[in-house]
């Protein structure tokens, strides 16, 4: 791992917040004038959407299941081969995948496809990843020992099933059942590939609902920001500045020597407090390095 080409990857599954980090982190990098190299987890996915339907079909005919959480749906080996290239020598490749008629209007291509390999920019200060694996460490591969900053976003589990049941039903159409269907087929892959992730991160926010979710199967609605609050552990303490975030986020106090807890609408205000000083010194460091 070389602060000379910085990776920062925020790792979480689909609808757990981490958009709202990515944003955050655009934020920070236009304040800041970075030039990031942004990769996106699902570009990595080893099958377009139609073969994967194809594949998960041939899977569940031989008693097997195929999810998006498992390696052998993905191309982790690229994954890491990119993250260990861009860490030593500033390169790389990358594609997209195209998820809606509108990101392929550009490349003429339709959803579900994946764009050619083209190389990054070679002028980029840092590679941003998000997505599934930004932390995945298998018997095969190990892609969280090249990232410099490893950010976990994930809510507890109830509420990241709430989430799912709502956005899947009202976006694509299916039905509270099938969406409960997909949950339980995921989730030994959730519990073997994307959970142990949270091991490996430098800092976790973690959105828990102050409302009742025992039963999420039957939830009307999900849990707002303010019904919310958002912990957020430090794997090393001593890179935590506790006081001035205490005294910059009215009502946060800490649970723990390493765990600050926010309120849920103060999330994004509190990642950029959080992590501007993180960049920072990760680009102090490259500018050192030169």
């Amino acid at each position: 791992m070389s602060v000379a080409h910085p990776i920062i990857a925020v790792t979480g599954s689909s609808g757990a917040g981490t958009s709202t980090v990515k944003q955050a982190f655009s934020d920070m990098f236009r304040r800041e004038g970075i030039r990031p190299v942004v990769i996106e987890g699902d570009s990595f996915h080893r099958y377009d959407r139609q073969t994967m339907k194809e594949k998960t079909a041939e899977y569940e005919a031989q008693s097997k299941i195929l999810t998006h959480f498992a390696p052998e749906a993905n191309e982790l080996e690229k994954l890491e081969a990119l993250f260990r290239e861009y860490s030593e020598r500033g390169t790389g490749k990358k594609r997209l995948y195209i998820h809606n008629e509108e990101e392929g209007e550009p490349y003429g291509q339709a959803p579900g496809t994946f764009t050619p390999w083209e190389p990054i920019d070679s002028n980029s200060h840092l590679l941003f990843y998000e997505g599934l694996h930004g932390g995945v460490v298998t018997d095969q591969v190990n892609v969280a020992r090249y990232v410099d900053l490893l950010v976990g976003v994930v809510p507890v589990v109830n509420l990241e099933w709430i989430q799912k049941i709502h956005r899947d039903c009202l976006n694509r159409g299916y039905s509270s059942e099938a969406v409960v269907q997909i949950i339980l087929k995921r989730m030994p892959d959730y519990v073997h590939y994307i959970t142990p992730q949270f091991s490996h991160t430098h800092i976790n926010f973690q959105r828990v609902p102050l409302v009742d979710t025992s039963n999420p199967f039957i939830a009307r609605d999900i849990p707002t920001p303010d019904e919310s609050k958002v912990v957020i552990r430090f794997r090393d303490p001593h890179m935590a500045d506790f006081p001035y975030y205490l005294n910059m986020l009215k009502d946060s106090y800490m649970s723990r020597a390493n765990t600050l807890v926010v309120p849920g609408g103060k999330m994004g205000l509190a990642m950029e407090i959080v992590l501007t000083p993180v960049i920072h010194d990760i680009m102090e460091k490259k500018r050192v390095r030169g």
